[in-house]
């Protein structure tokens, strides 16, 4: 991986320290929020015969954790050619 400049490498760390703490907000406030925090009004919603807040915390964060994998991978993919450091 070779930058041009300094710079360039600053502003590829930046955004993607930025793309980094976007989707681990999403995931917290799947895990932590529709999991713990909003559990008793989801658990009035019912998800495939479960209450939606048990659903959460027990399948709904890790599901939402394996699809922000493929969203990074993709948002990566398209950061790398913008500043050209793809294979």
């Amino acid at each position: 991986m070779a930058f041009k400049d300094n710079d360039q490498a600053k502003a590829y760390w930046a955004e993607n320290l930025s793309l980094v703490l976007k989707l681990l907000a999403v995931w917290f406030v799947v895990a932590y929020g529709c999991g713990i925090l909003f559990v008793d009004a989801l658990n009035e919603i019912r998800f495939f015969g479960f209450k939606l807040g048990f659903w959460f915390s027990q399948q709904g964060a890790i599901y939402t954790f394996v699809a922000l994998i493929f969203v990074y991978v993709n948002k990566m993919s398209a950061l790398d050619k913008k500043y050209g450091v793809d294979e």
